[in-house]
């Protein structure tokens, strides 16, 4: 399996961000890491190993990026418009740094999203305001609002909201969406997401499923047995969903 490490200074961030890429061709997947994990922890957890024949075959390459959920969404010391303003230039960072990599990487046009836990979060985030880059987004066991407290997952802004926030929130700026031309390019997008049926976020996944119906957005919701919010849950989803 082709395996390759990457590591530059991002002049978004303005620090040194890593990734792994594995696989030579097939459908490009961007895989988002779960909260404040490591680029490489799918392939420690056996998330990629799972996927391994398709890699071989050619069918998927893997771009596992890294996260900096503990500067932005999780930096308790910093307020709350500083926070989504340090998620702005991660996306910065992902478009402009990432997506290139991913283009000379990769000679398709068939680009995915997908993640677990916070990187579904950051899957379906970015498809649904970058809907023309790609074709499909897989979100696994995520929360879809931030700014909503569930169970013991807190608010992540503390009650604190604005424009960027709101911008950010997926089940906040679609439900409010009316342009017909973004809408269309949404539609376009197949969005899948898996959730088990004890999850904390199992509400919060029902009610953006049924909130995408209701904007014409068709989706798939898999409702898995037990809490499923584990490495061995999602090796067994990766392989029936990306």
């Amino acid at each position: 399996m082709n395996r390759e490490y990457h590591k530059w200074y991002s002049s978004s961030l303005q620090r040194d961000m890593e990734l792994l890429i594995f696989g030579h061709s097939g459908r490009a997947v961007l895989f988002f890491p779960t909260r404040m994990a490591r680029f490489y922890d799918y392939e420690n957890w056996g998330i990629v190993g799972a996927l391994q024949d398709q890699i071989y075959r050619g069918e998927l390459q893997l771009f596992c990026i890294d996260s900096i959920d503990a500067e932005s969404f999780y930096n308790q010391w910093a307020h709350p418009s500083t926070r989504i303003n340090r998620h702005l230039q991660y996306e910065q960072y992902v478009l402009q740094e990432v997506l290139p990599l991913m283009r000379l990487k990769n000679d398709g046009d068939y680009f995915e999203v997908a993640g677990c836990s916070m990187g579904a979060y950051h899957a379906v985030n970015l498809a649904m305001k970058h809907p023309l880059l790609f074709k499909r987004a897989v979100c696994m066991s995520g929360r879809y609002d931030l700014t909503r407290q569930i169970h013991d997952f807190k608010d992540l802004f503390d009650g604190y909201h604005d424009e960027n926030v709101y911008f950010n929130m997926p089940q906040q700026f679609i439900s409010n969406l009316d342009d017909s031309c973004i809408l269309d390019a949404i539609r376009k997008v197949e969005i899948v997401m898996a959730v088990g049926q004890t999850d904390p976020f199992l509400s919060n996944n029902l009610e953006f499923s049924d909130m995408l119906w209701n904007k014409g957005v068709p989706n798939q919701l898999y409702i898995w047995d037990n809490y499923a919010h584990r490495p061995r849950y999602w090796k067994q989803m990766v392989q029936l969903y990306l």
